[in-house]
């Protein structure tokens, strides 16, 4: 093991935490074509599997390309089975998650389903600042159902769903998941979170915070490839009790007997629409399996290291934060404010270090600890900070 050098803010430094890193292997497991790109937006798409190419290339040939229709003997369940993979990675009993869909959409369901297991409440709330989607999601839901919008949670109780992100994806700030359910629940609300920048990167435990609805996306921390599957969880005690708008053949109880009366399943199937995509499943499937190998405690460890080494080395670099410093407050992205912080990202993107920008001063560094080493958190750093002086 190399031993880290006494300068904190030096490049061998940065090198001598790769060497002791314990997840450096994984990097090896993701295909990495030009090593010279500095990748810091795998918060927003993560890297590609080498897995996932063997799979996708597997299922194509000789699944569908050979064995045709046959093949949906073993895809028929793949929604569920994926689900069941990825659920210890966010605290999920067996049976309480399935992966299908979008976040919009598998947001929508159980917000609807949601509001009308409160129908006296006439009020959803979220907060102002929240991902887009979840703000218009909450937007048509109450339009749709007559009811209003609170931005914000210090009233709740009136409210019938309160839609909040665990992870704030300007910020990276956490929210107190168990203490902001329980208080939800003790004003009689019901509370979706989206675990879109919290899943494969920090260890939840829905079950043990008292969690009971939940959504989240698969193509960044958890490397599920452009678009990949969302996933839905709703607690057991929930099964055949909650609703769902889209009733489509994939969630009837009898699916094969083509019968003229829908009649919903009485498990987490319930939440699925019609017929899945297998190809997106695969790749879902085989970047969800990283993060199960390595472990969410040992992903969710380097996370914090990593991003406390990138505010560290802001600080040293006269680079300012909008993440808090705390590393049980934060996920996996340090964002860096400047008032040129759209110009710095396309320099940075000419200059081959990949971060984004969020409106309207934020440089985003996404760190995923699988494929993201400190010596490209060095490295990136100081061209921004190059840029930014």
């Amino acid at each position: 093991m190399v031993e880290p050098t006494p300068d904190p803010f030096s490049r061998d430094h940065a090198l001598a935490l790769d060497a002791a890193d314990p997840l450096a292997r994984f990097r090896d497991e993701f295909v990495v074509p030009d090593p010279t790109v500095i990748y810091l937006d795998g918060n927003s798409l993560g890297r590609t599997p080498r897995r996932t190419l063997a799979a996708l290339d597997r299922v194509v040939r000789d699944e569908w390309a050979t064995q045709l229709i046959r093949s949906w003997d073993h895809w028929l369940d793949m929604p569920q089975r994926v689900g069941d993979l990825l659920a210890p990675l966010i605290g999920a009993g067996p049976g309480e998650v399935v992966v299908h869909d979008s976040t919009t959409v598998n947001l929508y369901q159980l917000l609807h389903g949601a509001a009308a297991m409160r129908p006296d409440r006439p009020v959803l709330a979220v907060d102002e600042h929240d991902f887009p989607s979840d703000r218009y999601v909450v937007d048509g839901v109450a339009g749709a159902t007559g009811r209003t919008v609170r931005h914000g949670f210090d009233r709740l109780d009136d409210v019938a769903v309160v839609v909040r992100s665990v992870v704030d994806y300007r910020t990276a700030e956490v929210v107190d998941v168990a203490a902001e359910t329980e208080r939800a629940h003790a004003a009689g609300a019901l509370v979706v979170w989206d675990l879109s920048h919290a899943a494969g990167v920090l260890a939840v435990d829905l079950r043990s915070a008292g969690a009971q609805l939940a959504v989240g996306c698969t193509y960044k921390f958890l490397n599920g490839g452009p678009g990949s599957p969302a996933f839905s969880y709703v607690s057991t005690e929930l099964h055949g009790v909650i609703g769902q708008p889209i009733w489509g053949w994939f969630s009837q109880r009898d699916q094969f007997a083509m019968g003229p009366v829908y009649e919903p399943r009485a498990d987490i199937g319930r939440m699925l629409i019609g017929t899945p995509s297998i190809l997106a499943l695969t790749g879902a499937e085989a970047g969800i399996s990283l993060t199960v190998e390595a472990g969410i405690g040992a992903v969710q460890a380097k996370a914090r290291t990593l991003t406390g080494y990138a505010i560290d080395l802001c600080d040293h670099l006269g680079l300012d934060i909008r993440t808090p410093r705390d590393p049980l407050r934060r996920g996996g992205h340090v964002s860096v404010v400047h008032p040129d912080a759209r110009r710095l990202t396309a320099e940075l993107i000419e200059r081959a270090v990949i971060p984004d920008f969020r409106e309207p001063d934020v440089v985003r560094l996404g760190m995923s600890p699988l494929t993201t080493r400190y010596v490209d958190v060095f490295d990136g750093l100081q061209v921004l900070a190059g840029l930014a002086h």
